[in-house]
C-alpha cells in the first residue's frame, strides 16, 4: 500500500495518490491532471476511482479530465448531483482499490454532500481518513458556503457536529488524519501549519473536537470570526458541480506569445486585462500602463481569485521568462480559463517597441520614517485586520486588500498617503489596482511592516478591537 500527499502552497491544498496492487485511487486532483497519471505510470498502477470529498469552492479539481483519459470513476458522497456522470456513493459503502478499501463515510456539514473517506489496510486496520473540509489539523470546515433557503449556516455548523461525533472521533486514535488544506486556506480560520496528524492529537488539542463540548457551545464557536468567502467560491463550486472546458484547451488557447501592438490592442479595444506575475520589484520599475500585479511567488491563485471579480475576464499575461504555462495553469485552478497569450519577450518586448511604461512610486522602510518623523502623512495598511491589530504604524488606517474595490474612493482625494502590506506583495497588488482605477497620490513602503520595525517608525502594541 501506497499513500501520498500532494501538496499545493499557494492554495493551500491537498490531493491524495493511492496506490495497492496495481489499482489507485485520487482524491480531492487539481485541475491539471498530468502528474497524476504519470505517477500512476511510473509504479504500473491504473487509476480506478476518483473521490471528491465535496463540491469544492476554492479551486476547480480535475476529476473530469481526469476521469475522461483513465476511464476512472467519479464518486461522490450522497445527495452530490451533478450535470456529468458520476458514482453517487453510499455512506458505508465499500471501494475496493488492490488489497486496500476505501469506506465512504457521510459527514454532511461544511456542505450537504461532504464525505470523509476512510482507508483500511490490508490487514483490516483503519488506518487513515482523508477528511477533505469535515477535519482539519486545529480546526473543522467552515459551515457557510452551502446555505440555501431552506438551510442556514447554524443548521450546517449543527450537522458538522453530529458528523464530527458520530463518524469521526468514534475512530481510533492512531488513525492518521489527512485533512483537505492546511494554514493559509480561506476554507477555515484556524488550521495548523502541520498537513497529516493523528485523530487522537485532534480529540485533545482541536477546539471543535472537546469531549465536553454542547451542540449548540459548538455552532457558536465554529461560526465565530468567520470571514465572509471571497467572491470566486461559489462560481468554483458550480463549476465543480456543473463542469468546464478541458484544461488542455485552457492551456493550448492560453500559451501563446503576442507581440506588444496585439497585446496593446486586445488592452485598450477588447477589454483583456493584462495581468502582470513577476516579482513586485520588477513591476514598480517598470509596467505595461493599467496592468495589474498579483505576482507568481506569492499566495497568487486566491488573490486572482479574491479580486478578479469577472471569472471569464479575458487576461493577458506578462511573465518572467520560461513561466508562461505555470501562470495559465495556475489561474485555470481556480477557473480563470481565459487566458488569451502572454506578452512575447516580456517587458523587454513591450520596450522594444517604444510603448509607454508606467512605474510605481516606492521608498524604502527608513526613508518612510525619515518622513513620517518630519511632518507625518496619512498611512495606509492593507494588511487583514487581525495583522494590524497586532501591530501597527501609529495612526494608520487599516483598509484590508481584500476590499480594496469599495474603498477606491475613499483614497483618490489628491492627498498624498503612504501604502504599505506585510513585505510588499499586497501593497503592490493593492499599488497596480488604485492606479488602474486613476489613484496616483500614493507611495508604496519597500518592506512592508517587516521593514518599517526595524527603522524609527512610531509602532504601536495590540490594540483590543473593541476599543477602535
Amino acid at each position: 500500500m501506497k499513500v501520498e500527499q500532494i501538496y499545493t502552497g499557494c492554495l493551500a491544498e491537498a490531493a491524495y495518490y493511492i496506490e495497492s496492487n496495481g489499482e489507485a485511487a485520487i482524491i480531492d486532483p487539481l485541475r491539471e491532471t498530468q502528474p497524476y497519471i504519470e505517477k500512476a505510470e511510473e509504479n504500473g498502477a491504473k487509476i480506478k476511482y476518483v473521490f471528491l470529498t465535496h463540491f469544492h469552492a476554492d479551486f476547480v479539481s480535475g476529476h473530469l479530465d481526469l476521469a475522461k483519459k483513465t476511464g476512472a470513476t467519479i464518486v461522490y458522497g450522497p445527495t452530490a448531483k451533478t450535470q456529468y456522470e458520476i458514482h453517487e456513493g453510499k455512506d458505508g459503502e465499500l471501494f475496493n482499490i488492490g488489497d486496500v478499501k476505501i469506506e465512504l463515510l457521510h459527514t454532511p456539514g461544511h456542505t450537504m454532500e461532504s464525505s470523509t473517506f476512510l482507508l483500511i489496510d490490508e490487514k483490516g486496520n483503519k488506518n487513515a481518513i482523508f477528511s477533505g473540509d469535515t477535519l482539519f489539523l486545529g480546526d473543522v470546515g467552515r459551515p457557510d458556503l452551502a446555505i440555501k433557503s431552506d438551510l442556514t449556516k447554524e443548521d450546517l455548523a449543527g450537522y458538522l457536529f453530529d458528523s464530527l461525533r458520530n463518524k469521526i472521533m468514534v475512530l481510533p486514535d492512531e488513525t492518521i488524519v489527512y485533512p483537505g488544506h492546511g494554514a493559509g486556506s480561506a476554507c477555515g480560520k484556524n488550521m495548523s501549519k502541520e498537513t497529516v496528524g493523528k485523530l487522537g492529537d485532534q480529540k485533545k488539542f482541536n477546539y471543535a473536537l472537546r469531549a465536553d463540548m454542547t451542540r449548540e457551545e459548538f455552532v457558536i464557536e465554529v461560526l465565530d470570526g468567520i470571514q465572509a468567502p471571497p467572491q470566486y467560491f461559489s462560481k468554483n463550486a458550480m463549476m465543480n458541480k456543473q463542469g468546464y472546458q478541458e484544461f488542455d484547451q485552457v492551456l493550448a488557447k492560453g500559451n501563446i506569445g503576442l507581440d506588444a501592438d496585439t497585446v496593446e490592442a486586445m488592452s485598450k479595444h477588447e477589454g483583456a486585462l493584462v495581468l502582470d506575475v513577476r516579482s513586485a520589484d520588477d513591476f514598480a520599475q517598470g509596467h505595461v500602463p493599467g496592468a495589474m500585479f498579483i505576482g507568481l511567488d506569492g499566495q497568487f491563485a486566491p488573490w486572482v481569485g479574491a479580486l478578479i471579480e469577472d471569472i471569464n475576464q479575458p487576461i493577458v499575461l506578462v511573465t518572467p521568462e520560461g513561466r508562461e504555462e505555470e501562470s495559465i495553469t495556475r489561474l485555470s485552478r481556480v477557473g480563470y480559463d481565459n487566458t488569451l497569450g502572454y506578452l512575447k519577450g516580456g517587458m523587454a518586448g513591450w520596450k522594444a517597441a517604444n510603448k509607454d511604461i508606467a512605474d510605481v512610486n516606492s521608498v524604502s522602510a527608513e526613508e518612510f520614517a525619515i518622513a513620517q518623523g518630519k511632518s507625518p502623512s496619512r498611512v495606509v495598511d492593507v494588511r487583514r485586520e487581525g495583522e494590524y491589530l497586532s501591530e501597527h504604524v501609529i495612526d494608520a488606517e487599516n483598509l484590508p486588500l481584500d476590499y480594496i474595490n469599495d474603498y477606491v474612493d475613499q483614497l483618490n482625494t489628491g492627498r498624498e498617503f503612504y501604502l504599505h502590506c506585510a513585505g510588499g506583495y499586497r501593497s503592490m497588488i493593492a499599488a497596480s489596482i488604485l492606479k488602474a482605477n486613476g489613484v496616483s497620490n500614493f507611495i508604496d513602503v519597500a518592506g512592508g511592516f517587516a521593514a518599517i520595525k526595524n527603522t524609527e517608525a512610531k509602532v504601536s502594541d495590540y490594540v483590543c478591537p473593541s476599543t477602535l
